[in-house]
């Protein structure tokens, strides 16, 4: 019975300590005070939380300026130089490392192109390489790392951390995590990308304070992430959010998922990319001819969007028929999940304010009325970075929510 009740007080204290740094996160900088009134817990528990959060490193405590006589008060808020955690996207044509502080600082950034061709084991040692040099920046910075997360386009056994199935980067069954976590002896967690991006916009961009909404990022292909009730939704199996594979036309163009007609064939870059160049070759007139150097194969989204910008009719025509699909495709998931808010990520982030209010309005005309009633629509916080923020939220998800202060 005793140890049963010292284990019963160990938990309830690891969940108090989770709870003051999750508001400490969200609305610091904050008094002791306040902590016990927003927790609802006694001050001398939060006292105690507190001093071990202060002689761990993780919270910092300073004098609140104050007009008149009278001993100034205390704030606290996270430590930026309490820790950090290594965020990592192992995208389909680059690699993006990221060290952000517990106060969702960026101290180092690592972008590299690589080829998908290389094989998973070339990309993989370059990777491991930048990890590399980022700990030994970090060592002599004397900023402790927490762990490192990962995300990636495809298919995650999140409890393994392996890597089911990257259509696009033509990997299959790759244990990441346990790779990882021998090499660098740091905790490791891996998540899709879009469910990764999903998550880093709820900690730190534009669904902060938002609990049900649904992330969609174009890159290659088209991913999506849910977050139900301030948790991703993943599903009984942990596969949960591949919207882009939604078949939309069993006739349709060839997927790199081996199906044909999901709804990434129709509006992800590539798919914008396809519809581009055959109106070229079939006579159209456009300013993308010009930027290609007239090799319309050479022609990108990113190019498509730019040509947009500045008034290209075929360009126009492209990324509005893509809205009407994205859309309709929307209007279903509003029906499905009622979220408040659709977050446009990855390369959709681009062509934002020309496409976002097609979406709208189709969304509008496809939606039962009382779901649609409080969506609103938002460009991503982070832009090409959100997956790797995301992966940084990973690992601070896991540290606020499992917290272990006592530390060596």
């Amino acid at each position: 019975m005793t140890s049963q009740k010292t284990a019963d007080h160990a938990y309830v204290r690891k969940l108090n300590t989770a709870t003051i740094l999750n508001l400490l996160r969200t609305t610091a900088p904050v008094s002791r005070a306040e902590l016990a009134k927003q927790t609802g817990l006694n001050r001398s528990t939060v006292s105690s939380i507190v001093n071990q959060l202060l002689q761990n490193d993780l919270v910092r405590e300073t004098e609140l300026q104050r007009e008149g006589v009278g001993r100034p008060g205390m704030s606290l808020t996270l430590n930026p130089d309490g820790g950090a955690a290594i965020g990592v996207e192992l995208g389909v044509d680059f690699i993006s490392v990221v060290v952000s502080d517990l106060l969702a600082q960026v101290r180092w950034r690592v972008y590299v192109d690589v080829d998908a061709s290389l094989g998973q084991a070339v990309i993989v040692n370059r990777a491991e390489a930048i990890i590399d040099e980022v700990l030994a920046e970090t060592a002599v910075s004397n900023l402790p790392i927490f762990g490192i997360g990962v995300g990636v386009p495809g298919l995650v056994d999140v409890q393994s951390g392996v890597i089911k199935l990257a259509p696009n980067l033509q990997w299959q069954d790759v244990p990441i995590k346990s790779m990882w976590q021998e090499r660098f002896q740091l905790p490791v967690h891996v998540e899709n990308e879009a469910n990764a991006a999903a998550l880093g916009e709820h900690y730190f961009g534009v669904a902060k304070e938002t609990n049900d909404f649904i992330y969609l990022s174009a890159g290659v292909g088209l991913g999506g992430g849910i977050m139900l009730q301030g948790q991703l939704f993943r599903g009984s199996g942990g596969y949960a959010g591949e919207i882009g594979h939604m078949t939309i036309d069993v006739d349709g163009a060839l997927c790199s998922c081996g199906r044909r007609g999901c709804w990434e064939t129709v509006v992800g870059p590539r798919a914008v990319e396809r519809l581009i160049r055959t109106q070229i070759r079939e006579g159209a007139d456009s300013l993308l001819t010009d930027m290609a150097q007239g090799n319309v194969e050479t022609i990108t989204f990113d190019q498509i969007v730019e040509a947009a910008h500045q008034g290209d009719a075929v360009a126009e025509s492209a990324l509005q028929k893509v809205a009407v699909s994205l859309g309709i495709g929307i209007a279903n998931l509003v029906n499905v999940f009622n979220p408040e808010m659709i977050v446009l990520g990855g390369r959709l982030r681009l062509a934002g304010e020309l496409i976002t209010p097609t979406i709208a309005q189709t969304v509008q005309q496809n939606s039962l009325q009382h779901p649609l009633d409080n969506v609103k629509f938002a460009n991503s916080a982070h832009g090409a970075e959100a997956c790797v923020m995301g992966a940084i939220a990973l690992v601070m998800d896991n540290v606020l929510r499992e917290p272990t202060i006592e530390r060596s």
